[in-house]
């Protein structure tokens, strides 16, 4: 990433507020086994293993389940301006295979591994822990609902640490697994 992407990034990690986005409906979103995306517009396509936390009507953190952000990296680099062009598009997000009803407590010290395969054979494999986000899960769910209801709950992505190195590109016909937990997500990269 170039210089001032990453200045960007250090003043929203060190900032009070949270940074949160919207990354799309949820019948844009894929479940485990269908087909996620890359824009076909960009030369930097990267999966973003998360943890995503289910919160109910009320704010409330009832849950969590297994989230792919998947993100145009050239895109976004470009200007900070092209963030929901590198973000949202269809194909774009990976949810599920199901959620886990537990609170708070339990969400923060979930391992969180993913691999990537191309071509029959693993080309990434890495692991992290949710111990390391940089906000807990709480305050990302209060930023969030703040000044935006949810009448149906919402689905929080958390954030990653673990990204692949940047001469990686994904590319149709790989495939993504990620686990948080015991929960596993695993999706093709489509056309």
């Amino acid at each position: 990433p170039e210089r001032w992407e990453r200045a960007l990034y250090e003043k929203v990690y060190d900032a009070d507020r949270v940074e949160v986005f919207f990354k799309g409906a949820g019948w844009r979103m894929r479940g485990t086994g269908h087909p996620i995306r890359v824009r076909k517009d960009s030369q930097w396509s990267v999966p973003e293993p998360e943890l995503a936390i289910v919160v109910n009507a009320s704010g409330d953190i009832v849950g969590y389940t297994v989230g792919n952000d998947v993100s145009s990296r050239d895109i976004e680099g470009a200007n900070p301006l092209y963030l929901p062009q590198a973000k949202i598009y269809d194909g774009s997000c990976a949810i599920g295979p199901g959620i886990v009803i537990d609170g708070p407590q339990a969400q923060r010290d979930l391992p969180i591994h993913m691999t990537i395969e191309r071509a029959g054979g693993v080309i990434y494999d890495g692991e992290t822990n949710t111990s390391q986000l940089k906000r807990n899960v709480e305050e990302i769910a209060d930023w969030l609902t703040r000044e935006l209801a949810f009448p149906e709950g919402v689905i929080v992505l958390t954030g990653t640490c673990l990204v692949p190195p940047d001469e990686f590109t994904l590319r149709a016909g790989d495939r993504v697994r990620i686990r948080v937990g015991d929960l596993v997500l695993d999706n093709p990269v489509g056309d």
